[in-house]
């Protein structure tokens, strides 16, 4: 497998523009009956909108990509049958939550999730809501996803200016340091707190990352190689 690779910009020029897929439109009945049987393991999940990316182009300080709109089963099987189509990227922001004394804050999913027992930063595949003047907003992304599994808001956090681009395979990953103004312990039990506030929750637990010791398998490579890359900076 192909190691990860990061790229530090600070623009992002994400288009959304009308494109068929024909993955999608190819495979149709095959990507019903697999997200019937997803549904069947997970009745939570629902068929929504979400945005795909395609043609990613880093240069200098830029990534630049398009996007197009399909549906969740789709990626859906796309993801699970190994990206058969290759011209096509999972490109999503990231907000990485540090503390004042060095920690990363991580939410482990929800059992009713996709990505159950997943651990990673809170983020989530970017829709139709992210959309501002036919660009994809990621940083709107970002504060968005943070406060609906977090509860945390952008007064709580000061936002890095650049981006950490992790490509991983058929995922692009990216990721902004977000700067909280407490320690890791007094984070955790704030975040703890809102959660036991949703009646559903997407997140099962706050797990806490202050070193290397802190990493594991269930967190995605791009997650611990961005980790890697920050720790070995110190």
């Amino acid at each position: 497998m192909t190691s990860p690779v990061i790229h530090r910009v600070t623009t992002l020029d994400l288009a959304v523009r009308p494109v068929l897929w024909p993955f999608a439109e190819e495979r149709r009945a095959e990507i019903a009956a697999h997200f019937a049987e997803k549904q069947r393991e997970r009745p939570k999940i629902w068929n929504g909108r979400v945005l795909l990316g395609r043609d990613p182009v880093f240069t200098g300080d830029r990534f630049a990509a398009t996007y197009f709109e399909t549906d969740f089963a789709s990626f859906l099987a796309w993801r699970d049958w190994g990206f058969p189509d290759t011209a096509v990227f999972n490109g999503f922001g990231m907000g990485a939550l540090r503390t004042s004394d060095g920690a990363f804050v991580m939410g482990e999913m929800g059992q009713h999730t996709a990505n159950a027992g997943r651990i990673y930063f809170p983020s989530g595949t970017p829709d139709l809501g992210d959309v501002r003047g036919g660009a994809l907003d990621v940083p709107g992304s970002v504060v968005r996803e943070i406060a609906e599994e977090t509860g945390l808001t952008a007064d709580d956090y000061a936002a890095e200016a650049d981006w950490h681009c992790v490509v991983s395979g058929r995922a692009i990953a990216m990721i902004q340091i977000l700067n909280l103004d407490m320690p890791g312990d007094e984070a955790r039990a704030r975040i703890e707190a809102n959660l036991a506030r949703d009646d559903e929750p997407e997140l099962s637990a706050i797990h806490l990352v202050r070193d290397m010791g802190d990493l594991r398998p269930s967190m995605p490579r791009f997650v611990t190689a961005f980790v890697e890359r920050q720790f070995a900076s110190r």
